[in-house]
């Protein structure tokens, strides 16, 4: 999976889940400050995107995350490394 389809993958979960309008998700939107998502909506975030690695997703990798293309760079990195190890 590239990082464009997993930015579509993480704009549609955060529409449909958190009621954010597709309009206002872009890749330098900044999870807390301009789309209101607290920690726990963070936790419910992770848990939705776990199927898109097939895996349980480590919180410490969030922690640095604090944007849109950071969740989808996090996410990307895991995938790569998943492909390496195959």
């Amino acid at each position: 999976m590239n990082k464009n389809e997993i930015y579509e993958k993480v704009q549609a979960i955060l529409s449909e889940s958190f009621g954010i309008g597709p309009q206002d998700i872009t890749p330098q939107a900044r999870l807390y400050e301009d789309l209101e998502i607290d920690s726990i909506d963070a936790v419910d975030l992770i848990v939705q995107l776990k199927p898109l690695v097939g895996k349980r997703l480590q919180p410490e990798v969030f922690k640095s995350v604090r944007n849109v293309q950071d969740v989808v760079d996090a996410l990307h990195s895991l995938l790569q490394q998943d492909q390496a190890r195959v």
